[in-house]
């Protein structure tokens, strides 16, 4: 159970980016809000229910400390991140083309990857902590939720990449590449257990802070849309409530 906590968003990323084989043409702008919305739905769902309601049941008097300075911290790393990719795409290239646009989109998935990664790692070193079933359970859950929503993550790497020229094979490798930093990253964390359970409601929290910073300023935005429906409005209530479910269930 432990493994697959680890290695099944990679899964979910890698399932994800096949579809370059079966997808003829990069997806429309409604499938891609759609699927935009979804991936920022179950991430917000998870940060709350796995990640930010744990660390408050975990905290000592005053509670709501160590998660609060935690979020703060997770959003702030995540902050400085997108700030220095800023200023070193301004740097590099003052004139991107499209190509350059798909690279630049493929470090961004790669990097809120880590903070992913880093949930799973927290949430199984918990789990390992609590040595309950409904706390592996509560890990799994995560895991797969995140593995739900890194299934549009892995799509709208390899399809764009397709469609401007890659092959099938390189544009699927790009996409499974995006995904491979959480395992890494979550198998580090529960390699360092020990100081991770030490503080481990600030853990929980920074990397729901981290989550949902991305979904704010990264997915969010991308699911504007007009119309009488918007898709990625659509898309994110189905996420939201598909990984409520998974995780009050599990």
């Amino acid at each position: 159970m432990i493994i697959l906590s680890l290695l099944i968003p990679f899964f979910g990323t890698a399932l994800g980016g096949a579809t370059v084989f079966f997808m003829k043409k990069e997806p429309g702008d409604s499938l891609r809000r759609l699927l935009t919305g979804f991936a920022a739905g179950v991430m917000i769902a998870a940060s709350v229910w796995s990640l930010l309601l744990p660390a408050i049941d975990a905290s000592l008097p005053p509670r709501w400390l160590q998660p609060t300075a935690g979020f703060l911290f997770g959003c702030a790393f995540l902050m400085v991140c997108e700030s220095v990719c800023a200023r070193m795409q301004k740097a590099g290239n003052m004139h991107r083309s499209a190509p350059t646009n798909h690279k630049m989109l493929l470090f961004a998935v790669t990097l809120h990857n880590i903070p992913e990664g880093l949930a799973v790692g927290v949430g199984v070193a918990a789990a390992l902590k609590e040595q309950s079933a409904a706390s592996m359970a509560a890990a799994f859950g995560l895991a797969l939720g995140i593995a739900i929503q890194n299934f549009p993550e892995g799509a709208i790497i390899s399809l764009p990449l397709s469609a401007e020229g890659y092959s099938k094979p390189k544009a699927f490798l790009f996409g499974v590449l995006s995904g491979a930093v959480e395992p890494v990253s979550a198998l580090v964390t529960l390699l360092l257990t020990a100081l991770v359970i030490k503080v481990l409601p600030f853990m929980l929290a920074f990397a729901a802070g981290a989550m949902v910073y991305v979904c704010v300023s990264e997915l969010i935005p991308e699911t504007k849309g007009s119309g009488k429906i918007n898709a990625g409005v659509v898309g994110f209530i189905a996420g939201f409530l598909l990984m409520m479910v998974l995780d009050v269930s599990l």
